[in-house]
């Protein structure tokens, strides 16, 4: 038998098509154009012989082969990313992604960069956890955080956990909103209210998941999707806008014009993790769960409130994870 030689770009492209089951967006995922993945995936049924999708004008699906070489491709993949991490003998700088400034996850950064000053770990801002998985997953990215159990199956097994916190949830009223000048602001009196959790932004997927299940229950109205904001400015400007409360975490940062005010009856919770890239091996990432676990431990992050609120797959996750 000749010597087994694929090219790990050609496993990449696999890897994008299994998971997103779409070779646009697949394409999109890797930067590259539409035409070339589908000639790498081509170059890669004929090395090994087998066909590896089913494709139709409405669906792309994986052939029993390609079911069969999708943990042989990421653990490949996973060793590239080891010994990349590995060469040279320091460590390469560690893109962190952690969704948006001054919050849980800046913290943890904060106490990393402490614990290791010769490693560089440079921040990143994705605007949620959905988009930034891919991108880990494809290579961009080394880390981030937010809510692990909002993430699709396939994308979740290419991803290791570590809990952090349970963020308490609050709502970011405009000055004149008539609950604005509450200290906290129980479930039950925002039934029938409209609130902002991203829906329709595909890079926080995760987040409008555990709003719905929220929502769901205590009869509160999920707002309807609005542009895309990038940047605090421009997030404020349209939420302005809109005039509706905005479901946010206790330690989102300020915005002028609004008041915070903490969920409460019950509190509900929000679960933050750290993820990393399964098989990744640098100091840096040994340093955020350092981080994460010392912070956990001074200021009582994993521990809930009697009675508070947390989807069950959360709660099995989290522990899972600990």
């Amino acid at each position: 038998m000749p010597p087994f030689d694929t090219d790990p770009r050609l496993l990449r492209a696999f890897l994008a098509v299994a998971e997103e089951l779409h070779f646009t967006r697949a394409a999109a995922r890797l930067f590259v154009a539409q035409q070339a993945l589908s000639r790498d995936i081509r170059r890669l049924e004929r090395e090994l012989g087998a066909e590896l999708f089913v494709r139709t004008t409405r669906q792309v699906a994986l052939t029993p082969d390609g079911t069969r070489l999708l943990p042989y491709a990421r653990r490949v993949l996973d060793a590239h990313a080891e010994l990349a991490g590995a060469f040279g003998g320091s460590a390469r700088p560690l893109l962190v992604d952690l969704n948006s400034d001054g919050a849980t996850a800046a913290r943890v950064l904060a106490r990393a960069r402490e614990l290791v000053p010769e490693c560089e770990l440079m921040a990143r801002f994705e605007s949620g956890l959905t988009w930034a998985a891919s991108e880990i997953l494809a290579g961009r990215l080394d880390a981030s955080f937010g809510r692990a159990a909002g993430l699709a199956p396939t994308v979740r097994s290419g991803l290791s956990a570590h809990p952090v916190r349970y963020e308490p949830m609050a709502l970011m009223l405009p000055l004149a909103h008539p609950l604005a000048d509450r200290e906290t602001v129980a479930l039950a009196e925002l039934s029938g209210e409209t609130v902002y959790a991203g829906a329709g932004n595909e890079r926080t997927r995760e987040w409008t998941d555990l709003a719905a299940l929220l929502f769901a229950e205590w009869g509160i109205v999920m707002a309807p999707p609005v542009p895309l904001a990038v940047g605090a400015a421009e997030f404020q400007r349209v939420m302005a806008k809109g005039g509706h409360p905005v479901l946010a975490v206790v330690d989102f940062p300020a915005m002028p014009g609004t008041v915070l005010r903490p969920l409460v009856d019950p509190v509900p919770l929000s679960p933050l993790s750290l993820v990393w890239r399964k098989g990744l091996r640098h100091p840096g990432v040994d340093a955020l769960r350092e981080a994460a676990d010392a912070l956990a431990r001074a200021e009582g992050w994993l521990e809930r409130p009697a009675g508070a609120w947390l989807p069950e797959r959360d709660l099995s996750l989290m522990r899972d994870r600990s």
